[in-house]
This record gives structure tokens, sequence and C-alpha cells, in this order.
């Protein structure tokens, strides 16, 4: 046997490509996100890949037994270890398919799990990786105890051994799941705390959303000047990244660097990362970052468009498209697509790679804020300190002038700034 490095993993990538799937994804760009996600994980050698066509899933091994067993000498060959399976896979098809090929393997859920362990950083980041984790596993102890015995029985009062050890297992992992929601909810108050703390500063919150690797951090490290991690990977930061920042046009913002949605991103952890996305609720502007380079490009969009509705998130929330990576755009297709751009005041080209249109994003920016903002006349008594020194907080006074009765108030406020000052 060809010896290698035991810590490099050899992987092959298969993904499923359902005919009934077939007008949501076409498999070609999905098989390169497969790939790419597989890559994201370190100490891993993805050896190939394979789209696997097929009428319908079979529920024993989700392949059909011919194709398995081609599928078992193609990794025998080349002495694969690791089998990434782009698609889902039931507890029983897992199992089957090991024990089948005698590899390890993971599908997509698994998969994304395993990076997202690799790259949480805050401590709220790692709660809910750990608490995914576990709705995950809890969910595969069903058939995982295959080699205990299930045979002796009753009255319906005592099961085998195996349901024993089952329920022993989903009895731990349920209260761990207790005691990380009741760290969770602890942070998750502390992040609440700096949210209303930051809701006092009188600064504009402009999000960066997208596809996960579409340049979202390399355009926020651009604009602000930070080092937040951004490499040519799936996931490279998971945690939200926040920072108050005057922009070269003077415009003071606070600028969000979100986490990068996926398509069927695991239903754990739809919940588990809802927290990280509520930046994006409070946002003034939301910027939705797009790899223009990527052949799924449109399908891409259609995902985050999809994620955004799921989180709540309306038109009253102006958004601006961002086609960036431009400069891996051949040089004709680059003019059509700033041709495209010119014609919707809304899309914008750039590269933040090289600074290609950084000024006319940051105009693009400050216009969208501007264009939120009214000016009211606001009549306030003296005993409405509190309003008042609101309004003076969030710097949206242009005028006041003091009255017998107390004062009159000129404000220039966004639409989002005059619902809190009704609430107060």
């Amino acid at each position: 046997m060809r010896e290698h490095d035991t810590h490099v993993t050899r992987a092959w990538v298969l993904h499923p490509d359902i005919l009934s799937d077939r007008q949501r994804r076409e498999p070609g760009p999905a098989l390169q996100e497969g790939v790419a996600l597989a890559a994201a994980l370190p100490d891993l050698e993805v050896v190939g890949a394979d789209v696997i066509r097929l009428p319908k899933p079979q529920p024993a091994g989700l392949f059909g037994t011919g194709k398995i067993e081609e599928l078992r000498h193609l990794f025998e060959d080349a002495e694969i270890e690791l089998v990434l399976v782009d698609g889902p896979l039931s507890p029983v098809q897992q199992r089957n398919l090991e024990k089948a090929w005698d590899v390890k393997i993971l599908d997509r859920t698994g998969l994304i799990l395993e990076i997202f362990s690799d790259r949480a950083a805050t401590r709220e980041g790692v709660l809910q990786v750990e608490m995914a984790a576990l709705s995950y596993q809890r969910t595969r102890l069903v058939r995982a105890w295959t080699h205990l015995e299930r045979q002796r029985g009753g009255l319906g009062f005592v099961g085998g051994p195996g349901e024993t050890q089952i329920e022993a297992d989903r009895r731990a992992i349920d209260d761990q799941l207790v005691r990380l929601r009741r760290q969770l909810e602890k942070v998750v108050k502390t992040r609440a705390l700096h949210r209303a703390a930051r809701a006092k500063v009188p600064y504009p919150i402009v999000a960066l959303v997208g596809y996960t690797n579409a340049g979202k951090s390399t355009l926020f490290n651009r604009l602000t000047g930070a080092e937040v991690m951004a490499k040519d990977m799936l996931f490279a930061t998971l945690d939200p990244t926040m920072r108050a920042v005057r922009l070269e046009n003077g415009l003071d913002v606070i600028l969000s660097d979100t986490v990068g949605f996926i398509s069927d991103l695991p239903t754990e952890l739809v919940a588990a990362f809802r927290a990280t996305l509520e930046e994006v609720l409070a946002a003034d502007l939301i910027c939705h970052v797009r790899d223009i380079s990527h052949d799924g490009s449109e399908e891409q969009a259609a995902d985050v468009r999809e994620i955004l509705d799921g989180l709540g998130i309306t038109d009253a929330t102006p958004m601006l498209e961002v086609w960036n990576k431009l400069d891996l755009v051949a040089d004709e297709d680059a003019e059509a697509l700033r041709a495209r751009a010119e014609r919707d005041e809304n899309v914008l080209t750039v590269s933040a790679m090289t600074g290609e249109g950084m000024d006319a994003l940051l105009d693009a920016i400050r216009a969208a804020l501007d264009a939120q903002k009214q000016t009211e006349e606001l009549v306030l008594g003296f005993d409405a300190g509190k309003q008042r020194a609101w309004l003076h907080e969030r710097g949206v006074v242009t005028q006041e002038r003091q009255t017998d009765d107390g004062f009159e108030i000129t404000v220039n406020w966004s639409a989002k700034q005059a619902g809190e000052y009704g609430q107060l």
C-alpha cells in the first residue's frame, strides 16, 4: 500500500443529482460548492469528486446496489478514508454506506457542522455550534447501536440493553443541551446589552450580507482598514464583526460583516445561527455582496434573498446589490456587467481585491441613507427631558427654539429613528 501523511485525510466528494431537484440547482456549480466545502476542512485532501444521477433516492443506501459496489472498488483503489456526500443522509443510509465502503462518511449537514466547529471563535459561536452538533447527533442514535442485543423483552416494561443505551445517550445529550442553552442565554443577554448600547450611537448600521465566499470580509477590510480573516474559502469567518468607522467620504457608520449564507443550511444551524444574523434586522441599509464571477451567482443570490425573507427582512430596509470579484471576470464580460449595473441605481460593480468601484459604492451608501431621512417639527414640553436628550444623543436635531411652553425642535431622521422615538 502506498504510504501518505497520516494527518492528511484522503477524501472523495459525491453529489447526488436527484432528478426531482434538478430545477432548483444544476449539478455542475453544486458539485463545485461541495468540493469547496470539503476543501474548507483542515488536513483534508480532496482526491476526486463525482455527480451521481439518481431517478430517486434508495431508502437503504441512497444509491443502487450496483453503484454502491462500483464506488467501493473506486474508493479502495484510491485509498479513500472519508466520503463526503453533498446532500442529506438518513442514519440508516449513512450506516449502510459506511459498512459497504469501510470508510467514514459525512453528509452535507455533518460536513458543515465540522467546518463551523473548526471556525467558531467567539463564546456564542462555540456554544451555538456545540448545540447544533448535539441536536444532529441525537437524530443519529436510533440506528447507531447495532452491536447491542435487542431481543430481550417482556410485556413492554423491560427493553433490550440496546434501547436502554439509546435512552441513556439521549438523556445525556438532552442534559448537555439544557446546560448549553442556559450558557447561551447569558451570552445572548450580553449581546443584547451591547446592541442597546450601540442603539444610542447616532450612526446608521450598514450590514454586509451574502453567500459564503462572496468577498464580504475582503470588502469590509477594504472599507474599514480592519484585518478580519479573509481567505478564498467557504466560511472563512463565522462570527459577526462590527466596527464604527468613518468611511473615506466622511460618512460615519457602523459596518457589520455577517456570517456567509449557504443553500440547504442544516436545520440545526438555521436556529443556532439566527442570533448572529439578528444584527441584519437592526440594519439601516443592507449591502448584498455577490460573487459575480461564480457560475451559480444567480442561484446563490436567490438563496440569500430566501434566508433574508425568513429572517423577516422587509422592503422597508433599503438594499444595495454589490457585484464583487469583477477582477476575476473576463474583460468583455466585465464591461457587459458594468453596463447592466449602470441601468440600475441599486446595483454596483466592484472589486474588493483591487479597489475598483469603492468610491461609487461609498456614494451609493451615503445616498441610500440620506434618502431615508425626512424633516419634521416636534413640540416638547419642559417635562419631556428624556425625549429631548434622546434626540440630541442621536444627532438628529437641526434646529431648536425655546418657547414659553417648552421647545420647538426641527429633526432630520429616518423612519426607523422616528419609530424608536415613538416607543419612548
